[in-house]
């Protein structure tokens, strides 16, 4: 009895503390809302997604101020948030996904370094706060992002300079290494461009291409032959998933 009521405290304590944990887990911050009520005027941006509404990111979307856009390689991350503090905020939390950067004087300064800030698509202000609002205190964590289907490879450019845009990336969900191979090479690490564009100057034209991909928590999924040999620019090829 005194050992199942021991190992019955233990789990009581332990349990409390991964709660104390998850509360702890939260970060402070802020949000507004851009783009209209169909979140029309999020769908592009400084990640360099073309649509992320036919890329499949919705409208559940977000840009963030410069400590937390890191130079783009947040690109493609997502954040559990909610509302905190503020009479217009409702009590649920939503998960959105980083798609763009709330620039250095954006309107009221709330995005201005170093600041953390998250302006938001209105409809997904709208699922945790009044609209009217305008502005609420907020908190946040990182968090798994869950997609449909493989990591999609957008690639662009011509025979001297390729650049692929790397997008619906699950997991982590920010990629962090591009390698590329063709099916006459080795593997070839690229250089980070900008938003998630991934850029080599190897000439690749006629090889079937291969991609490695690694996000922030250091995971790595391999692609094999996503694309055949007589793949053309301006083509999206879908690959593996983590």
């Amino acid at each position: 009895m005194a050992a199942y009521f021991i190992v019955r405290v233990l789990s009581v304590a332990f349990g409390l503390l991964l709660a104390f944990q998850r509360v702890h887990g939260w970060t402070q911050g802020h949000a507004t809302y851009y783009g209209g009520s169909d979140a029309q005027g999020t769908n592009n941006g400084a990640c360099g997604y073309t649509n992320v509404f036919s890329m499949g990111y919705g409208t559940m979307t977000t840009a963030v101020s410069s400590p937390l856009f890191n130079g783009g390689k947040v690109c493609g991350a997502c954040f559990q948030i909610r509302c905190a503090g503020d009479s217009a905020c409702y009590s649920n939390w939503i998960t959105v996904t980083a798609t763009n950067l709330c620039p250095q004087g954006s309107y009221g300064g709330w995005c201005d370094a170093p600041k953390i800030h998250f302006d938001l698509s209105q409809p997904a202000f709208n699922q945790i706060a009044n609209v009217a609002a305008g502005h609420v205190s907020l908190e946040y964590q990182k968090v798994n992002c869950a997609r449909t289907g493989g990591i999609r490879f957008y690639v662009q450019g011509h025979t001297y300079f390729i650049q692929v845009l790397v997008y619906n990336v699950a997991g982590a969900g920010d990629v962090t290494a591009v390698s590329i191979k063709g099916s006459n090479t080795g593997w070839i690490s690229m250089t980070y461009g900008w938003g998630q564009n991934w850029q080599t100057g190897t000439v690749l034209d006629g090889q079937a291409l291969s991609f490695m991909v690694t996000t922030s928590d250091y995971r790595t999924v391999t692609s094999y032959n996503v694309a055949a040999s007589n793949w053309q620019y301006g083509q999206t090829f879908e690959g593996s998933q983590f």
